[in-house]
């Protein structure tokens, strides 16, 4: 099977498409820069048709990868026949490849080969002829040294035999599908355990049963934790007599004592062989889809995350909130440079709120302060609610900003790069600042696992999760571009073509040389080749060039095109630019070549319209019902404001002002049935909700979206 042909076969595009977009990255080309600069070529795909292509690219080159190491392996045993090896070419999956593998992989010493050596085989083949009745004279032939009797004999034939059911494809495939269609997961608690404080939360599942097939993702990885800590037992269970009966209806063909031991050599095949097999592969199976759920939801989340709304570029003092310990204050400039911190203490045991309100007040005079952005951790309410008491000169907007992976961020190598000479607190007082002016540009500096969206992130596949997160972090990234002269190293390291080395070699180049001033300027890195630069030059902005088009996604190697549309219009380039009546009459048919078409074209025409636009909403202020401050204030059927701080399969959680977050389960989000939680809310979207329950022992708060 060919790579196009397989990728053809998993997806509906077209081959012309598959066969271009696979041309391109193989000549080392991103998922961004191939779906915003070369639709002409990929046929308009978008990013995520585009990495459906990469994905079924990597599986099919890991299947002929393992078919080259079986082909060789089976080869050096001497066994590969022609029609053997185009069989294992022909293979369309591992699976298939696997089973068709299984009676030549070198095994360690089993019973049947044991059986082997003690001459064994013909008695078995002889069994499985099933013509004789008087299998047990037959057998009194096989006595050896190491065979004492018939019994012996016969037993070591179906030791064989066994292992022969176990090799054949069309008994495994008839054996999955059974386990695919009525498997039962089944549970039970450890006893010893069961009273355990931390198994508490696992108690639902301490006698629980189900279809697997009916198991959603998130309950499937709860139960899979539970029994990794050591609360439960986990199997799989299906009617064995009704899989032992369709094996023997494929195996037995006669009624005599050739039958009777293939019928004990069965029921050892499966018992032994087949069925501890294939329920591990459906449980590996069904753990493999769950992280894949788990992580569609993470990286939904996250997209959302790091798109969220930025404040801009505006004077920010951040406070880190606390009690005993203080709150860090600091004060940022439009930049985000840090320019003055210090430590108040308004809270319990200090109580010293007079001085930390002549303080913030005073900083917010002298460093020109337009928003103050605090923290949404311990002591956060009681901040809130004092810097809401400050009668201040201007109006300055208040926001609660998430901590969320703050502290991981302080404690980096990154952070302590970027702020030697100042601790963990600082550190973290700023990130709370920064993430309020432009959240993608901080968030990206931390490790996505830690920012706290999603479900069982640390039960996943680690490998899978990091690819996954990396490509929505790098699709964000490039969607919104980058101001070159002020990106930090972990930004510019997920611009297209990029990567960690350059975008180190960038800032090493801008601090010695100071801002760049057009993107030829970009050339100069060391290091920063021609395919670089055409990767990742669109994405690179430069504001205040001498071109104006460097601060625009349109892409260099385009700039003779909007050069000509503006020397066809008789003005110069700087007056196309935003100007909606020329550029309204530009007949862009006339600048169509071999290899540009409308649809970038389309894009030029809707950049210079709006060079550089960030599509981001701006931040808004949002102020949580100043009476709920704690669980225990909570009562039924009140309504309350909110903000959806994570979104799972089965729900959504809400951020209403206390330590608790609530959950909207998917039930009650809306009177219709919900596929899909992502279509009904979004990350940090503000929301009115009903408190259904309370259940203060277990902490838990359901909610209901009001509408």
């Amino acid at each position: 099977m060919q790579l196009i042909h397989y990728i053809l076969k998993h997806t509906q595009l077209s081959e012309q498409s598959i066969e271009n977009t696979v041309t391109l990255l193989n000549e080392d080309c991103t998922i961004p820069f191939i779906s915003r600069y070369r639709k002409e070529r990929t046929g308009n795909l978008d990013e995520v048709e585009i990495g459906s292509i990469v994905k079924y690219k990597t599986e099919f080159e890991a299947l002929e990868k393992r078919k080259t190491a079986i082909i060789k392996a089976v080869g050096e045993q001497g066994l590969l026949t022609p029609e053997l090896q185009t069989r294992f070419q022909n293979c369309a999956d591992l699976t298939s490849l696997e089973d068709l593998y299984l009676p030549f992989k070198k095994s360690k010493k089993t019973k049947a080969e044991t059986a082997r050596k003690n001459g064994l085989e013909s008695l078995a083949k002889i069994i499985m002829a099933q013509r004789s009745d008087e299998i047990e004279f037959i057998a009194s032939k096989y006595l050896n040294n190491q065979i004492q009797n018939e019994d012996e004999a016969l037993e070591g034939a179906r030791h064989i035999i066994a292992e022969w059911i176990n090799e054949r494809s069309d008994i495994r495939n008839q054996l999955r599908n059974q386990l695919e269609r009525h498997a039962i997961l089944v549970t039970k608690v450890i006893k010893t355990k069961k009273d355990d404080e931390k198994a508490q939360k696992f108690r639902d599942y301490f006698d629980w049963n189900e279809p697997l097939n009916r198991c959603p993702s998130h309950r499937f990885l709860a139960i899979l934790r539970a029994e990794k800590e050591g609360f439960i037992r986990v199997k799989i269970e299906i009617d064995e007599d009704k899989a032992l009966q369709n094996i023997e209806r494929r195996i037995i063909k006669s009624n005599n004592a050739c039958a009777e031991q293939i019928e004990l050599a069965i029921a050892d095949s499966y018992k032994r062989l087949l069925f501890p097999s294939l329920s591990n592969e459906l449980l590996k199976t069904a753990k493999e889809n769950a992280d894949t759920d788990a992580i569609k939801v993470f990286s939904k989340n996250l997209k959302q995350l790091l798109l969220g709304a930025p404040l801009g570029e505006k004077r920010i003092l951040a406070i880190d909130p606390g009690f005993r310990t203080g709150c860090k204050v600091v004060c940022l400039d439009a930049q985000g440079d840090l320019k003055h911190n210090e430590t108040i203490y308004p809270h319990a045991p200090q109580n010293d709120s007079s001085g930390a309100i002549k303080k913030i007040s005073s900083l917010v005079d002298a460093h020109k302060i337009e928003a103050i952005a605090i923290g949404n951790g311990t002591a956060s309410r009681e901040t809130e609610q004092l810097v809401k008491r400050i009668h201040f000169k201007n109006p300055i907007e208040v926001f609660v900003v998430s901590e969320a992976g703050a502290s991981i961020y302080s404690a980096s190598k990154i952070a302590r790069e970027e702020f030697p000479n100042y601790d963990v607190t600082v550190r973290g007082a700023v990130s709370i600042g920064r993430r309020l002016a432009d959240p993608l540009a901080e968030l990206v500096k931390i490790d996505a696992k830690s920012i706290g969206v999603g479900q069982y992130q640390h039960d996943v596949d680690q490998s899978k999760l990091k690819t996954s997160l990396d490509t929505v972090v790098e699709s964000c990234v490039n969607s919104v571009g980058v101001n070159i002269n002020t990106a930090s190293v972990p930004l510019l390291s997920y611009v297209s073509g990029i990567g960690p080395k350059l975008a180190e070699n960038i800032v090493t180049y801008r601090n010695e040389n100071g801002a760049f001033k057009n993107r030829k300027d970009i050339k100069k890195v060391p290091r920063l080749g021609g395919k670089a630069f055409e990767q990742g030059a669109g994405f690179l902005r430069i504001k205040e060039s001498e071109n104006p088009l460097d601060d625009s996604a349109v892409h260099p190697e385009s700039y003779p095109i909007v050069e000509k549309m503006a020397k066809d219009k008789g003005v110069p380039l700087s007056e196309i630019i935003r100007n909606k009546t020329i550029l309204q009459s530009i007949d862009l048919k006339r600048y169509c070549t071999d290899t540009i078409g409308m649809p970038t074209l389309e894009d030029i025409l809707e950049e210079l319209e709006k060079p550089g636009l960030d599509r981001r909403e701006k931040a808004k202020v949002f102020t949580f019902n100043q009476n709920i401050k704690q669980i225990t204030d909570l009562q039924q059927g009140q309504l309350l404001p909110g903000i959806i701080n994570n979104i799972t399969n089965f729900g959504c959680f809400v951020d209403i002002g206390i330590k608790e977050s609530g959950l909207i389960h998917i039930s009650n989000l809306s009177d219709s049935f919900v596929k899909d939680v992502n279509e009904h809310v979004s990350l940090h979207q503000q929301v009115v909700v009903k408190v259904l329950d309370v259940d203060i022992p277990r902490k838990r708060i359901q909610l209901a979206l009001h509408k």
